[in-house]
């Protein structure tokens, strides 16, 4: 190789490195800014090819995707004395990358100010609330508060805090069969509270049954009677028009009438001969 190509591959290799030193490229997926000799010079948000001075500009890139924190499961006192671990998580994302790196530098960094705002922020508000609220209640409701004001505080750092949820909530290990043992006797006297009114309440309801049914019986018992009484008025009525008609005949049919009742078959009656009973019976057999 003659000088000539290799003076040429040094000036090739020389643009190529400067080119290098004075160009760079920034993807969808980050953001970034420069700072010269320590002092911030510009931001650069949007992906594409960017231009700096080299050996005296530096690139300082941060993630633009959405980003995770997951804490250490950590001991917090409800409203009722509880105790309870809470296992939270957060979701959050650089939104000033130049506040970003003035405050907390880079994400091991905003981890920890995280870290501070959303445990103090969780614990401050379980604390305002029962262990049932947190746990079925108002679950919801109490993490959407606290994702607000975790933002709101971590605004102050370029970082916008998107969702706060608690992944787990458990009783701690020494206090949950006691724990379990007072929900189980509070639930026990809930029920025995709920038998005890229904219980009330049928003895009200089987008072005015047996009350409608005493009620409904006096006047069934009523109109049965008076319809009992006048069809025996009716009776009477015709026996007396029948007796006037014919006292023989009647008192005839009537004795055929006792006879039919008490001789039945089988029966036996000692009476005297000259009875008064019989004494159709003997003028038949006169006959």
């Amino acid at each position: 190789m003659n000088k000539k190509a290799i003076v040429a591959l040094v000036l090739v290799i020389l643009i190529l490195m400067g080119m290098k030193a004075v160009l760079f490229t920034v993807d969808e997926r980050e953001q970034a800014i420069i700072t010269q000799l320590g002092k911030y010079v510009r931001s650069v948000t949007e992906p594409g090819l960017q231009f700096k001075v080299p050996f005296v500009q530096t690139i300082h890139r941060f993630e633009k995707r959405v980003l995770e924190y997951d804490a250490t499961a950590a001991k917090i006192i409800t409203e009722d004395k509880k105790h309870l671990v809470v296992d939270n998580y957060a979701r959050w994302k650089i939104i000033d990358p130049l506040k970003f790196y003035e405050t907390v530098r880079n994400e091991f960094g905003a981890q920890a100010r995280l870290d501070d705002i959303v445990f103090s922020e969780i614990r401050e508000e379980l604390a305002r609330h029962t262990l049932t609220e947190i746990v079925s209640i108002r679950r919801e409701e109490i993490m959407d508060k606290v994702g607000k004001q975790c933002d709101e505080k971590a605004r102050e750092y370029g970082i916008q805090v998107m969702d706060v949820r608690i992944k787990r909530a458990d009783l701690p290990k020494e206090v949950i069969h006691s724990v379990f043992a007072r929900m189980r006797a509070e639930r026990e006297r809930i029920a025995k509270k709920y038998r005890s009114e229904g219980e009330e309440e049928a003895v009200k309801i089987r008072a005015i049954t047996d009350k409608e049914r005493t009620i409904l019986l006096a006047e069934a018992y009523q109109v049965a009677q008076s319809l009992k009484g006048d069809g025996d008025a009716q009776a009477i009525k015709i026996y007396a028009e029948a007796f006037e008609k014919d006292p023989e005949f009647y008192s005839f049919l009537r004795t055929l009438e006792a006879y039919r009742k008490s001789l039945k078959e089988g029966t036996t009656a000692v009476l005297s001969s000259d009875s008064e009973f019989f004494k159709y019976l003997g003028s038949i057999e006169g006959r």
